[in-house]
């Protein structure tokens, strides 16, 4: 007896791309931007009848229309990375830590306090030594309090973390109340404005050149510290498999503690970076949910410090460009924003065709004999 049967398969399937060259990749991606801005050139005269040419170069004159412009996008671009590379080590082992803002707050808030307390009464190299270590503790403990938890009990990392910003954000408005200047003000005001007490210095006649030398510096380290350490390695391991790395002998909830305090720290040092070398104050909104962004920097970069400067460019100039042709062309803030996401959603979308390929059912019918 033999019968005619089809096998049933689904019209589109998914399947992973390993085997996906790097040019290529690039190639995707470069494909991605170009498309996207073809489509928010429709947009825009569809929309507003500007002359998109017109629209694009306002936003590169945006970053780049003058040398203060220029610098402040470096500084944008540097703070937006330092904190990226902070909570990288923590999602490569798949901690999901979306406690950023509050780790770097409270790196700022001990800044300021050091600032506030000791800016006319120590020396000024010993001062930002202080300042330095005492940022990097504060950022390291507020990181560790979800990791002790995570490690003992196996609470779920994403809401306490979550929940630590709103922490944060509550002591930063009492120490402003506290620290109020003048009184009523409801701000803390510029910190030691006169004696300049607790500011990093000016390199070469740049405020911003010292924080982009220490970040540079930082993606150094960190892409050397994942890659090559043997903390690097444990990291990788954690997060590819815990019963795996128990299996050969890593200390599973000694990785998790050591990594999320590596993580608060760096967290705190960019703290210190907005606070003594950037914003010379401090309040709620000192991070201006770069913390957040910064997720998306380290996933789009795939973890790779070096790629992430790139990542991190392409979100400044994309918001600052998004700023710059709002102001020019009087258009309402919410139409930069559109542009911009629609933009950033290209370039997260290139990576589903980088990873996955899209495959077809075969038209071709089997006979079994039975």
């Amino acid at each position: 007896m033999s019968k005619n049967t089809t096998h049933s398969e689904p019209l589109i399937r998914l399947s992973k791309n390993d085997s996906v060259p790097m040019w290529k990749g690039w190639l995707i991606r470069i494909a991605a931007v170009v498309a996207a801005f073809i489509v928010c050139a429709f947009i825009i005269v569809s929309v507003t009848d500007l002359n998109p040419i017109e629209v694009y170069a306002a936003m590169i004159k945006g970053s780049f229309g003058s040398v203060r412009k220029f610098w402040i996008l470096l500084q944008n671009i540097a703070m937006l990375l330092c904190i990226a590379l902070a909570v990288t080590p923590a999602y490569k082992m798949k901690f999901w830590n979306i406690g950023a803002e509050g780790q770097v707050l409270m790196g700022g808030i001990a800044t300021a306090a050091c600032m506030i307390w000791f800016g006319d009464k120590m020396n000024p190299v010993l001062l930002i030594i202080l300042m330095a270590v005492v940022s990097c503790v504060a950022g390291a403990i507020w990181g560790l309090i979800p990791a002790v938890f995570k490690a003992n009990f196996n609470t779920n990392e994403t809401l306490f973390t979550l929940m630590m910003n709103y922490v944060a954000m509550q002591i930063a408005s009492y120490c402003v109340c506290f620290w109020e200047n003048p009184k009523g003000s409801n701000s803390v005001g510029i910190i030691n404005a006169q004696t300049q007490g607790g500011w990093l210095p000016t390199i070469g006649g740049q405020k911003y050149l010292l924080n982009i030398l220490i970040v540079l510096f930082l993606t150094i380290f960190m892409y050397i510290y994942l890659k090559y350490s043997k903390h690097g390695y444990e990291i990788s391991v954690v997060g590819e498999s815990e019963n795996t790395a128990r299996y050969i002998g890593i200390n599973v909830k000694k990785v998790i503690l050591r990594t999320m305090a590596l993580s608060g720290a760096m967290c705190g040092i960019a703290g210190l970076l907005l606070v003594s070398g950037t914003n010379h104050t401090i309040s709620s909104e000192t991070t201006g949910g770069r913390g957040f962004t910064a997720i998306m920097v380290s996933w789009l970069a795939k973890f790779n410090p070096f790629v992430m400067i790139l990542t991190s460019f392409l979100i400044v100039f994309l918001d600052r460009g998004a700023s710059e042709i709002a102001t020019r062309f009087r258009l309402d803030e919410s139409m930069a924003d559109i542009l911009t996401g629609i933009i950033l959603f290209f370039i997260i979308a290139s990576e589903f065709f980088i990873n996955y390929k899209i495959n077809f059912r075969s038209k071709k019918k089997k006979g079994v004999n039975e």
